[in-house]
Formats: C-alpha cells, structure tokens, sequence
C-alpha cells in the first residue's frame, strides 16, 4: 500500500499535468471577449462615420443660411 506521501505526490504531479492543458485549450469566454471586442470595434467604425455625415449636414445647414442672409442683405 502507498504511503500518504505518496499519495499526495501523485495528486500534485497529477493535477501540475493537467494544468498545462487546460491552459492551452480555448475557453468560451475567450471566444466571447474576441467576438465582443470585434462588434465594438465595427460599432465605433460606424459612430464615427454618422459623426462625420451629422457634420456636413451641420455646415450645409449652416451654408444655406448664411447663403440666404446674404441674399437678404443684398438685395
């Protein structure tokens, strides 16, 4: 019969194995946190390109009003 210390050695060479393994194999938070990241990236993509049109649609606003004051004053 083994001894404790024994038994005790096998668990700890058993589980010092196993880790190894487990630490290479992918986890589904992993997959979770790539996927998450990758939608927030094409999110912030396309808030910038409606800051960008909300901009121009600012300074054409802007344009066609300084555009009719000036009619305006001209005439």
């Amino acid at each position: 019969m083994a001894s404790r210390l024994e038994q005790a050695l096998a668990r700890f060479r058993r589980t010092r194995q196993a880790a190894p393994e487990a630490a290479k194999a992918p986890r589904g938070s992993d997959a979770f946190r790539v996927r998450v990241e990758e939608r927030l990236r094409n999110l912030e993509q396309q808030v910038g390109e409606i800051k960008g049109r909300v901009n121009g649609l600012i300074f054409l606003v802007a344009g066609t009003a300084l555009t009719q004051v000036i009619i305006k004053v001209l005439q």
